[in-house]
């Protein structure tokens, strides 16, 4: 991994203390959010893979999604599993992190280190909680470019994230338009369905109700509303699958058990599982959180910032771009991402668009999908000749 300005470790809470890279911006240099807002004493925890090369001009930035982290391709410091995108993002990956300086942030809002609302409040000593200003895509996305500036690279080499991450990356080029010389965002929307934000507020409600929740001050209490997040998760989990993949997987198996208990335990393997993706869970993630995270995506309308068209959005900019959907995704299905080839198109953007056949559901970009990866790696091959970076290995062999 590359260097930075501290490492912090330890055993207090990833919230305050991460383990992984992070930088501590002072008051000097506020976040100004879409709130109104100009937050001072902003960290932002992140990972870095690779070596950034001697002109600073192969740098990918990926963006987490929903739940995500900094923590891409290397054990995660709570569960020991590996990092979410090891599949994509290694030595010899699509990715390669022999070739590419890889970093990844975790979002403002965030539990994992960068400013959130379990994070320390500087002024009065405690987790902010809900007084911390609400985060916007917008704001997560500013935030990763005063790690960038801090880093010292002027242009990305490419912004790539799926879902939420994938919002970060058309927001990347919309406010960077100089910034940015290819994009790939996957599985994800330009803005977000009545559906998703009817989803997320079911999620919502269901940490809310906890009454270990106490208003969102639960951590002045020493209390934690496990509960209500782990259902909160189970809910979200079922959107994140497809019913042929659950019809697959599990179909009306029972666990454990030969006939039906005929009481309300987890009879069917899917209960199990759906319990288990619940309480696995929340012992990673803050519940404060989950609710900031989930609006950020649900106020994101990136047309509604360009007077309704989508097109103005990327107006001036000469990013390449790779569009990539999955037909069983039902949360951002394929039209969500035709519309943003149609305005790319629009704006005279240089756009291939893939969408890839898989029962998987929305979680295939998670997931080693062979023609996602074979996408994603001619992409930055084209990209990377493009912009005349040359392949290490193919160097040493010549």
């Amino acid at each position: 991994m590359g260097g930075g300005p501290e490492v912090a470790t330890g055993s207090v809470p990833e919230a305050d203390n991460p383990t992984s890279l992070v930088v501590r911006f002072g008051p000097d240099k506020p976040l100004a959010m879409d709130a109104g807002i100009s937050l001072g004493n902003v960290s932002v925890a992140y990972q870095t893979y690779g070596v950034l090369n001697e002109d600073r001009s192969n740098a990918i930035l990926v963006c987490h999604a929903l739940t995500g982290d900094q923590h891409v391709s290397n054990e995660h410091p709570l569960t020991g599993k590996p990092g979410w995108w090891s599949a994509m993002v290694g030595p010899g990956r699509p990715i390669d992190t022999n070739r590419y300086f890889v970093i990844c942030s975790n979002v403002i809002g965030g539990c994992m280190g960068s400013t959130g609302p379990a994070s320390t409040n500087p002024e009065t000593g405690k987790a902010w909680g809900l007084d911390m200003p609400v985060v916007t895509i917008h704001d997560m996305v500013r935030a990763q470019a005063m790690l960038i500036d801090h880093l010292g690279i002027q242009t990305l080499f490419c912004v790539a994230g799926g879902s939420m991450g994938g919002m970060q990356v058309l927001q990347w080029v919309a406010s960077y338009p100089d910034r940015v010389f290819s994009a790939l965002p996957v599985a994800t929307a330009s803005k977000h369905s009545a559906q998703n934000i009817a989803f997320h507020e079911v999620g919502r409600q269901a940490v809310m109700a906890d009454p270990d929740w106490r208003g969102g001050r639960y951590a002045e209490f020493g209390l934690r509303p496990t509960k209500g997040l782990a259902v909160a998760r189970m809910s979200a989990h079922i959107t994140y699958l497809s019913e042929g993949a659950l019809q697959r997987k599990f179909g009306r198996k029972l666990q454990d058990r030969s006939a039906p208990t005929f009481s309300f335990d987890a009879d069917f393997q899917i209960e199990n599982y759906l319990r288990y993706q619940g309480s696995s869970f929340v012992d990673r993630f803050d519940a404060n959180s989950y609710l900031y995270v989930t609006r950020a995506c649900d106020y994101f309308d990136l047309a509604a910032d360009y007077g309704g068209s989508l097109a103005r959005a990327f107006v001036g900019a000469k990013t390449r771009f790779c569009v990539v959907s999955f037909t069983s995704d039902w949360l951002y299905p394929t039209s969500d991402a035709r519309t943003i080839v149609h305005a790319l198109n629009a704006a005279s953007l240089p756009v291939s668009f893939v969408e890839i056949e898989t029962d998987k559901g929305h979680d295939a970009f998670l997931l080693d999908e062979p023609d996602f990866m074979a996408t994603t790696r001619g992409f930055l091959e084209a990209a990377a000749n493009a912009r005349g970076l040359r392949d290490k290995s193919a160097v040493a062999a010549q």
